[in-house]
């Protein structure tokens, strides 16, 4: 930095104190910090608003897990001193309530933590790595100003921080400031960073500018990408100066397995813990069972007697330690269907696997089940895949009211009330008042991994490309349908689509004019 003479050529001026405050600004005007802040994914926070109904561990349940994790972090592994542990489990075992309660634990215990969750039914932020090192940056500076200031310096040196890749912001807007912040300081700084649903992070789509057509392109993988986040904590972890320990949890998919792989690197990384392997969640799961049966019978006023003898058991049983089956279980008993909850569970009583052996099959049977419950179970299908595809495009104009006028032959027929229905145990289905801006959500990503395989969906699996069909057929139905009330050209092309649409156009190209304002709202 160049030498900065003040006063060189004033005479006879004493001062005892000078004090120089300078107003660091980034190009864009606003300050470094607010520069940071630009560039997070807010939603991805474990309190965030998008999380506020976020699975969290019934009271007295997974205490052990906890207990095992929390220890962990307050105290490490003489044995093992690396700082980096993986969690994983199939999918529905808990992973995603067990994060989320224990960073409530470590706050509430004042103990530092940044987290990020990923989620494949999430908002963009949430899905993709673009804003995971800045997300975290900005946890971290609100525990120490002299970290803050130490970012915010760092931002300011290097302005287009953001438009770098991981690493390289790893380095500058955590580690750099660490290293700053450690030679001014002695204090001892500690906490945890977790990271939940990792495998759920997908890589970012890219608009194709050298078509019109609406596609995006890529040169990487979802695996990829969260092969680089890996790295990037890896990075992080084995600095000497960086404090905290890191908790990823995801599913045991090939690009977790073979990074966390003990036999090739038995001390990089802290001991793995399986929550499906390493702990029997039988007690946990009949606890949260007892208390939600006990809040179902006070509800409906039934006998005590209910439910019967044995059925807690059988449906423990048939969880197979996931909890996910249980929580389905309760929502379907307790989503205002059709038929009284008594009923309802002894339908799911008398259900059978066929396969033992496959730990999926009873949440599978249990699917197959509640899908079957609706009037048209193939066509509820194609509903429920059409808005999972508008909402992996996060789509602005994907809304439940503009996949109604989408969807529905007849605005005026309901048809979404009426597939849809019986299926409050599945999907967040928003409230009339709310549909002009909330989405359809979906409570568990096993609901995707089932319809996507035949061989566990069986008769209700439909084909992408008949899903491509339908929103084509809906899309020229709905247009027609509008030139005939109103003649207006609609700007916009469809494509020349000879027998079957390409593959994604289709869905993409009604995404965008579902944003465009020649339809929005029209209707």
């Amino acid at each position: 930095m160049a030498n900065i003479e003040y006063f060189s050529h004033s005479q006879g001026v004493q001062a005892k104190t000078l004090k120089f405050i300078t107003n660091i600004s980034s190009p864009s005007g606003v300050g470094p910090l607010k520069e940071l802040e630009s560039h997070i994914a807010p939603e991805a926070l474990n309190d965030s608003a998008e999380r506020f109904d976020a699975p969290k561990c019934h009271p007295e349940t997974r205490v052990a897990v906890q207990d095992d994790l929390y220890s962990w972090i307050e105290h490490g592994d003489a044995a093992n001193p690396n700082n980096m542990k993986w969690v994983t489990g199939p999918a529905g075992t808990g992973k995603t309530a067990v994060m989320g309660s224990l960073t409530d634990r470590c706050k509430k215990s004042g103990f530092p933590v940044a987290s990020f969750f990923f989620s494949l039914t999430g908002s963009t932020g949430r899905r993709t790595k673009t804003a995971f090192v800045a997300t975290i940056a900005h946890q971290l500076a609100q525990h120490r100003q002299d970290l803050k200031d130490a970012i915010a310096a760092a931002i300011e040196a290097d302005t287009i921080v953001f438009k770098k890749n991981l690493h390289a912001q790893m380095e500058t807007l955590v580690l750099a400031p660490l290293r700053a912040v450690s030679r001014e300081s002695n204090a001892a700084y500690r906490g945890v960073i977790v990271i939940d649903g990792l495998d759920e992070c997908e890589v970012e789509k890219v608009p194709d500018t050298a078509t019109t057509e609406a596609r995006t392109k890529s040169t990487r993988t979802n695996e990829q990408d969260q092969l680089e986040i890996l790295q990037v904590l890896h990075q992080a972890s084995s600095d000497p100066i960086f404090p905290f320990r890191i908790l990823v949890a995801s599913r045991p998919e090939r690009v977790f397995r073979e990074f966390f792989n003990s036999e090739c690197n038995p001390t990089a990384f802290a001991q793995k813990l399986d929550l499906h392997e390493d702990y029997n969640a039988d007690a946990d799961i009949t606890l949260f069972l007892e208390a939600q049966f006990n809040r179902l019978r006070r509800r409906h006023n039934f006998p005590p007697s209910w439910p019967p003898l044995g059925a807690i058991q059988i449906l423990v049983e048939n969880a197979s330690g996931q909890f996910i089956y249980a929580a389905t279980v309760i929502r379907f008993l307790d989503a205002g269907h059709r038929k009284p909850p008594k009923a309802l569970l002894e339908a799911i009583l008398k259900m059978e696997a066929t396969t033992a052996s496959n730990p999926l099959e009873h949440l599978d049977v249990l699917y197959s089940h509640i899908l079957n419950s609706s009037p048209d179970p193939p066509r509820s299908v194609r509903w429920i895949r059409s808005i999972m595809e508008f909402n992996a495009l996060q789509s602005v104009g994907s809304y439940a009211s503009n996949i109604h006028l989408l969807l529905q032959p007849d605005p005026e027929s309901n048809e979404a009330e009426h597939l849809l229905g019986n299926l409050h145990s599945l999907i967040r289905i928003p409230p009339p008042s709310d549909q002009a801006t909330t989405k359809y959500d979906f409570y568990h990503k096993s609901l995707f991994d089932f319809l996507n395989n035949p061989d566990r969906c069986g008769k209700l699996y439909v084909e992408s490309s008949e899903i491509e069909v339908f929103v084509c057929d809906a899309f020229v139905r709905a247009c027609a349908s509008e030139l005939l009330r109103r003649p207006v050209f609609i700007p916009g092309k469809l494509p020349q689509m000879p027998g079957q649409p390409s593959k994604r156009l289709t869905i993409e190209l009604v995404g965008r004019k579902l944003q465009g304002p020649s339809y929005v709202g029209q209707r």
